[in-house]
């Protein structure tokens, strides 16, 4: 790496197991943060800084798996155990990292995380990657969303995941218009294993067991369902498995409740040789691959119920499962993983959340030496690398694309980059199929993938932008009918009033619409401004899409611009035509000519 910018103003913090020579020309900067934690122990326990490793040093691995994937040096015969093996990269190698440690063992607390967000905004950092998430708070009591706002205001892009919550409804965080909210969603690659029964039956699921299979003779398979009015035995829970049932023989077990590889090893203590971890309908068709302690393979739950089946119905059910370690080419793919929390939006309906999904499942970065990568304490075995799922993985993804657009544009704004992902993420997976969902096996929509899938080729080129500033997100929470010092509490300025604000929140320049129907409002009215950041003289043609129930109407239809950087505005006029609530529909606003297709999804709501 060259040297280290001259306004570069972060330190490394030296700690317990972490020099300050730790850092280089890649890792910049280390700090950590814990006075909140110190607090919230002391007033919990009595006991304080005694309890805390003051270090910046990961000790989790979370981190070192986040930052690798945002901006990871290349790095030659890469793997986990043997899976996934190759060069491992991250999005934006050349991009240098700065770590602000702000979670502890117990917790993540709001001051510490907006004190890491200061620093890291008075340290001169480009990009925010913030893989922490919580509940949906209003804007002016949310640590994230105030903290996002103040790096946005000073041009820094701030990137945060949508949380784990799927595939509830409405069970986003970090839904802030300031802030890129992202969903997961798999990759072309998969690490497949075996359970064929004794009827024949062959079952795919997913494994990272690395050790071989039950053999070639079939063993004997149980699954214990309200066995002895014992209910949680059929999610394997400690101590509810009857060593004299399942010694010597494949337990399947329900998804859900305990850690998944947990269950392997409560499936091992009691004597069984192998698991089935089968979905329930909350998880849908997901297919997570663990590192196991024993040979198992984890199916969705259409196979999982069919197993069952089997075994209910069977006097004397067998399995064989083995491993077939890791397959390019998967398909389809993307599909939206179950565990992605999904819209809408509750806190700002007229706000399209999430924004976009990019990876998340199964995802090959860092890990550190300190740590189990199977989580379980039994097992000792460590790995430099570790296969991790999340929209904690997805987010850094999004976070290192940013980084290669600010690269490429350096004066964009927070705003005009998070519109290029939007705008040009895609909603087609590999088969050419529109993207599906994994909690349905049906398809997917901008309730669950937002715009699409990021396309960071495309992104770097998006033709148009929809920008927005500081400015702009000040009179958007004018529209709120927040109080004035609620308003400046998020601006982090006394002097702002708001003597400007929308008539409707979703005025706000945003890349995407969230049209809601009330029982006496029927025709919402939208303008947007379209920034041209590709060739001048260029001209672009509307193509709208929309369901059965809803007319939409764009004028002009046609946009021309003479010149880089010139703007252009429209007004979209949405009208239903139905008085009474229909289902959820979904549309989009495409712009488009010979070199560019500038999309907005369109989602359409009904309250009564």
């Amino acid at each position: 790496m060259p040297d280290i910018p001259k306004r570069w103003r972060g330190e490394c913090e030296s700690g317990k197991d972490f020099p300050s020579s730790s850092c280089n020309k890649k890792l910049i900067g280390a700090r950590s943060f814990y006075k909140g934690f110190e607090m919230a122990m002391r007033n919990r326990n009595g006991k304080g800084s005694e309890i805390i490793i003051n270090s910046p040093r990961d000790t989790d691995g979370h981190g070192t798996h986040t930052a690798s994937t945002a901006a990871g040096s290349h790095v030659a015969n890469a793997s986990f155990f043997g899976f996934a093996s190759g060069i491992a990269r991250g999005m934006a190698p050349q991009a240098r990292v700065a770590a602000y440690k702000v979670c502890w063992e117990e917790d993540c607390f709001s001051s510490d995380i907006l004190a890491g967000m200061e620093r890291a905004i008075e340290d001169g950092v480009n990009i925010l990657s913030l893989s922490i998430g919580g509940t949906s708070d209003p804007y002016f009591l949310d640590a994230i969303a105030i903290g996002a706002f103040a790096a946005t205001k000073r041009g820094i892009f701030v990137s945060c995941s949508a949380g784990n919550g799927g595939p509830t409804p409405e069970s986003l965080s970090n839904v802030a218009p300031w802030i890129i909210t992202v969903g997961a969603g798999t990759l072309d690659r998969d690490f497949p294993a075996y359970a064929v029964l004794g009827n024949k039956k062959r079952f795919t699921g997913v494994s990272l067991y690395s050790g071989k299979g039950t053999g070639s003779e079939p063993v004997g398979l149980v699954y214990n369902k309200g066995v002895e009015l014992n209910q949680t035995s059929s999610i394997c829970t400690p101590g509810s498995l009857d060593p004299k049932r399942v010694r010597g023989k494949v337990v399947v077990c329900d998804r859900g409740v305990i850690a998944r590889v947990e269950k392997g090893v409560v499936v091992k203590k009691a004597g069984g040789v192998g698991m089935i971890l089968a979905n329930t309908a909350e998880s849908g068709e997901e297919s997570v691959a663990d590192r196991h302690v024993l040979p198992t393979v984890a199916v969705g739950k259409i196979a999982g119920d069919k197993i069952r089946e089997y075994v209910g119905s069977n006097p004397n059910p067998t399995v064989v499962l083995s491993f077939g370690g890791t397959v390019l080419d998967v398909k389809p793919a993307p599909v939206v993983a179950a565990f992605s929390s999904r819209g809408p939006n509750n806190l700002t309906p007229q706000i399209l959340k999430p924004d976009v999904i990019g990876p998340g499942v199964n995802i090959l970065a860092g890990w550190i030496g300190v740590v189990e990568p199977s989580t379980v304490h039994t097992d000792t075995r460590t790995s430099p690398f570790n296969i991790l799922s999340g929209t904690s993985m997805s987010c850094p993804h999004i976070s290192g694309l940013a980084a290669l657009i600010k690269a490429a544009h350096p004066k964009w704004s927070p705003s005009a980059i998070k519109s290029a992902l939007l705008t040009t993420a895609y909603t087609l997976d590999n088969t050419n199929t529109t993207l599906h969902d994994a909690s349905v096996g049906a398809i997917s929509t901008p309730w669950a993938h937002g715009a699409g899938h990021v396309d960071p080729q495309k992104a770097l080129s998006p033709g148009l932008v929809y920008d927005a500033s500081a400015d702009d997100y000040i009179t958007f929470l004018c529209s709120l009918n927040y109080t004035l010092e609620q308003v400046q509490t998020i601006a982090q300025n006394p002097n702002v009033n708001c003597s400007r604000r929308f008539s409707d929140p979703g005025q706000l320049n945003y890349p995407s619409f969230s049209i809601l129907f009330r029982s006496k409002k029927r025709v919402v009215r939208y303008t947007r401004t379209l920034t041209n950041v590709g060739d001048a003289n260029s001209v672009y043609s509307v193509v709208v899409d929309g369901p059965s129930t809803v007319s939409i109407s764009v004028k002009p239809s046609k946009l021309v611009f003479g010149k880089v950087l010139e703007n252009k505005r429209y007004t979209v006029t949405f009208k239903s035509k139905k008085r009474v609530a229909v289902k959820d529909a979904f549309g989009s606003i495409t712009w488009t000519n010979s070199q560019h297709q500038v999309r907005s999804p369109v989602a359409f709501t009904w309250s009564r």
